[in-house]
């Protein structure tokens, strides 16, 4: 089941199993509301399912251009 102390507004992670900090994510209350079925569906945790979005998609992210490469600097969000 999803973990109730995970928060409607952010997530936090841990970044991996001996760093024991904590990181705070934030998303558009509509991306986080998708994330949070999709998690409930899988009956796994939001921080499950983000990384496993990472994961899947890293090699896609990484052939994105810097914001140096591109003219105009701006973030495109899509969504």
């Amino acid at each position: 089941m999803v973990n109730d102390k995970e928060s409607l507004s952010n997530l936090r992670i841990e970044g991996s199993k001996t760093d024991k900090r904590k990181q705070s994510l934030y998303f558009p209350e509509s991306m986080l509301q998708e994330i949070k079925e999709e998690a409930a569906r899988l009956d796994r945790s939001l921080s499950w399912v983000v990384q496993r979005a990472w994961k899947i998609s890293r090699l896609e992210i990484k052939k994105l251009p810097s914001v140096n490469e591109v003219e105009g600097g701006e973030d495109d969000d899509e969504g």
